[in-house]
């Protein structure tokens, strides 16, 4: 079973920028799609973006896409997925995760810990 481990996440004012790391154990991940989620605070867990298993095709959420500057990635060699933020907004403080996907949704019910974001106005 593939293990995600979430890092990157911190404190950072509005207008800043975060970069999010997942490193994934297991021999799956280079050929798996991996996908970006997020939770705010009452909220269920929303995709954000995902990423095709060799990196060719990208998609994201329409909650986020346009609104704010977002990038997904990924290293097949270091089994690592990225997701860089710019132009954070408080709304957008919540915890991030990963996971394989099939299109926008999570493939697995075995979530790593996630990495907090929090963005403050």
């Amino acid at each position: 079973q593939v293990q995600l481990a979430e890092s990157g996440g911190g404190l950072v004012q509005a207008g800043g920028s975060l970069r999010l790391s997942c490193t994934a154990s297991g021999r799956t991940f280079s050929s798996s799609a991996m996908g970006w989620f997020r939770q705010a605070p009452g909220k269920e867990r929303e995709f954000v973006a995902r990423i095709a298993w060799n990196g060719g095709n990208t998609m994201y959420a329409d909650s986020v896409k346009g609104r704010f500057t977002i990038s997904i990635s990924r290293d097949n060699a270091k089994n690592t997925v990225y997701l860089q933020m710019n132009s954070l907004r408080p709304e957008d403080t919540a915890v991030y995760y990963c996971n394989r996907v099939s299109g926008a949704q999570a493939l697995s019910d075995a979530w790593g810990q996630g990495t907090l974001v929090t963005v403050s106005s």
